[in-house]
């Protein structure tokens, strides 16, 4: 009968098994993109391991990961905080920083080129920036103010002809000299709009009593121009001045003038046909046309600035500008990856035998746990900066100023007796 072997099992250990301390020099090497290198950051990752272990039950079981993979757990935690307060701030601030100039960014979002350091860690001036390029749109197209220059040209009114091409005008006007465009504006292609057509108004008395005055006329000439005998002088503001001034003038134009007319890409056509009298010239206000997307060249006006919430220059939140409150979170995230990441280390064997049964790993328990935790976490957070926004704390001043009002209404006021 053949002899039988001896067998002499040995007891052996993963060779995987989380240590209960971590070590500050071996983060950096374990880090997959090694954003964060201060010395406040290697600690923080460093006394993650030793967290991670007693949550994780380490000092009972074994707990089947390696350092490397809690230090990945701490960094995406603090890219996950930095990423949802950037946001929160994005929301704040995108409208006063529209316009502004952006930066450039490496792989991991770092800032390469540009001025705004640690730009999400800053509290920028109010400046409306959106309701102010929709304000400057309106008063270039109102003609009252605006980054777009307005032009004046004139053209030679010719007896019988009643049909003008204002842009071969201003064109001929330009190559001769006469006309002069700011720096970096010129007609080439683009097309001139057309915002009023004039010409020599009349005199004052005109304004007010037509060609010639009207019965009763007073001279005044040393003053004011002409005016009836009966004439009542009131005493009023400047802006009622101001304001009938600007009637006059509007009835100038449409009321006493002679000529009415229409234009039609930028053809201008007189009505009546000009007879040879006056007036002889006529005078028309335009601007150039451009891309709303082409810079003004005396005037930035943000166009190749920031435009969105993509190019709002916010990198990374430096590790040591977070507080205590923002360290609590990485810590339980980064806990929850972990546990993530050992559910899905144990869900590759869901059983081991032994001898005579089977041992049921716990890794659905742990994935479980992680996703509920994550989401937890990100919805607390998320929750908190939304009542932290700058529109909520303005609200916040305005009850509690309101309050304190109606507060000191009911305080009785002190009585003095002399």
């Amino acid at each position: 009968m053949p002899s039988q072997p001896t067998l002499t099992p040995t007891s052996t250990l993963s060779k995987v098994i989380l240590p209960s301390t971590g070590n500050v020099d071996d983060v950096v090497s374990s880090l997959p993109y090694g954003i964060y290198t201060s010395n406040e950051f290697l600690n923080g990752s460093s006394d993650q391991v030793a967290f991670t272990f007693k949550k994780l039950g380490g000092d009972v079981l074994d707990v089947e990961l390696t350092v490397g993979n809690v230090y990945t757990s701490y960094e995406e935690a603090v890219l996950e905080y930095s990423y949802i307060i950037n946001i929160h701030q994005a929301k704040n601030s995108l409208g006063d920083l529209l316009g502004s100039a952006t930066s450039s960014f490496d792989q991991d979002g770092e800032v390469i080129t540009g001025s705004h350091e640690a730009a999400a860690l800053k509290f920028p001036r109010f400046t409306f920036a959106a309701s102010q390029r929709v304000s400057e749109g309106i008063a270039v197209e109102a003609g009252t103010n605006g980054s777009v220059t307005e032009y004046s040209s004139s053209l030679a009114i010719v007896a019988d002809q009643q049909d003008y091409n204002l842009q071969n005008i201003v064109t001929a006007s330009i190559n001769s000299g006469d006309l002069i465009l700011d720096s970096g504006d010129s007609i080439d292609d683009n097309k001139i709009t057309i915002t009023k057509v004039y010409y020599i108004t009349p005199r004052a008395q005109w304004r007010f009593f037509s060609y010639y005055g009207g019965m009763n006329v007073v001279g005044n000439m040393s003053s004011y121009g002409q005016f009836t005998d009966d004439s009542t002088f009131e005493v009023v503001p400047t802006w009622q001045n101001k304001a009938q001034a600007m009637a006059y003038e509007d009835s100038i134009y449409t009321r006493i003038s002679h000529y009415s007319y229409e234009i039609h890409n930028n053809n201008l056509r007189l009505y009546p046909v000009p007879d040879g009298g006056y007036p002889d010239q006529m005078w028309f206000r335009f601007r150039i046309e451009k891309s709303p997307l082409e810079e003004y060249a005396l005037k930035k006006t943000g166009i190749m600035g920031v435009n969105n919430m993509n190019t709002l220059p916010y990198a990374n939140i430096p590790y040591e500008n977070i507080n205590s409150i923002g360290k609590q979170w990485i810590r339980n995230y980064a806990l929850a990856l972990s546990k993530e990441m050992l559910g899905q280390i144990r869900g590759k064997l869901s059983n081991i035998p032994i001898p005579g049964n089977t041992v049921t790993l716990n890794a659905s328990d742990l994935l479980s746990q992680a996703k509920e935790e994550k989401a937890t976490l990100k919805e607390e957070l998320n929750k908190i900066l939304d009542e932290l926004t700058y529109i909520k704390l303005v609200e916040r001043d305005a009850a509690l100023a309101e309050n304190s009002e109606k507060l000191q209404s009911k305080i009785p006021l002190p009585i003095f007796m002399g």
